[in-house]
């Protein structure tokens, strides 16, 4: 996914195989060009100047409505991921529930906001031998950031997991590299919201 449409075909494919049977997995995912993962970090860029004036409530709900819409298709990427891993069921579950969980820990903190780290130093002019200026600090983020999705964690660690959770509530709208897993969950995702 280069924004909101899909890459281009014509690169090199590949599918993801099962391996119980060794057989094939539809459908054939397309490896990214240079061009699209230009286009992919540049509208992260522009995404993340946009997401960083959204309000913390904004970001919260945000985070929550992806947690939901996991849980509203949990079976599917549960059967999936078992397929693509080898995973068993109720690993697969357990992951959803983390993950999920992990989405609404974050939209928790990104809305309570204590996370910035705000601190004031007041200014005192009458300091010798020099006056001290008022000093303001707090965390921000810096930017657009990738997130590489290990198949091992395939829910947990990978697209909506907590290495994603946590730059969305620091404010960084993150490009991806993702494995095959991964661009089905964000394929099906989408069409959800």
């Amino acid at each position: 996914m280069i924004g909101s449409r899909r890459g281009e075909a014509g690169g090199a494919t590949f599918n993801a195989t099962e391996p119980r049977t060794g057989q094939t997995l539809p459908p054939a995912f397309v490896s990214a060009s240079s061009d699209e993962i230009e286009t992919a970090v540049t509208l992260a860029h522009e995404a993340f100047a946009t997401y960083g004036h959204l309000s913390g409530r904004d970001k919260a709900a945000f985070l929550h409505s992806i947690a939901q819409g996991i849980e509203s298709i949990a079976q599917e990427l549960i059967d999936r991921a078992g397929k693509e891993t080898a995973l068993p069921k109720a690993r697969l579950q357990t992951e959803t529930v983390r993950t999920c969980g992990q989405l609404r820990l974050f939209a928790g903190l990104v809305e309570e906001g204590s996370w910035v780290n705000a601190r004031i130093d007041n200014p005192d002019p009458d300091r010798k031998p020099i006056a001290k200026p008022g000093l303001r600090s707090m965390l921000r983020p810096l930017g657009p950031v990738v997130v590489f999705a290990p198949s091992n964690f395939p829910l947990a660690f990978s697209v909506a997991g907590g290495d994603t959770a946590s730059a969305l509530a620091a404010n960084v709208e993150c490009p991806k590299v993702f494995s095959p897993f991964s661009s089905v969950l964000a394929r099906k995702l989408e069409r959800r919201w």
